[in-house]
């Protein structure tokens, strides 16, 4: 499968080889930040998956934890693009709102539960977990 996506205004665009490792939604407070939104979803693919194109910005973050979390974004238009953690090499997680066609996605579990906006509903089938310790 070959998947593309971009930023909104276009300079910075990815393709994807291969299928999704995983999909979820994190309702961490910095997440819901990044996003301006209730929260984030976003799915994770192996670096040697994703050919990116553009220049992205990075911003360190840290986790709840103290870990650090790079959050990259297109230094144009502000589109966060993609995360990566140094606790877990070899993995991207790409904001699933930058993919062309987001049919292919379907979020397997929920992070930070806990921190999420009460009026975000949860469905009940879909695995929760109320912290994350990355």
């Amino acid at each position: 499968m070959t998947m593309t996506g971009h930023c909104l205004c276009g300079a910075v665009s990815y393709t994807i080889e291969g299928d999704l490792q995983m999909c979820g939604v994190c309702h961490c407070k910095n997440c819901q930040r990044q996003a301006g939104s209730s929260y984030s979803v976003l799915f994770a693919v192996a670096d040697d998956q994703i050919k990116i194109s553009g220049d992205l910005t990075t911003y360190e973050d840290h986790a709840d934890s103290g870990n650090v979390v790079y959050r990259h974004f297109c230094g144009t238009c502000g589109s966060p693009v993609k995360t990566s953690l140094p606790t877990q090499p070899g993995m991207t997680y790409i904001k699933a709102g930058t993919l062309d066609d987001t049919s292919v996605l379907y979020p397997q579990v929920h992070f930070w539960t806990d921190s999420k906006q009460e009026w975000v509903t949860v469905d009940e089938n879909t695995p929760q977990i109320a912290k994350n310790p990355g």
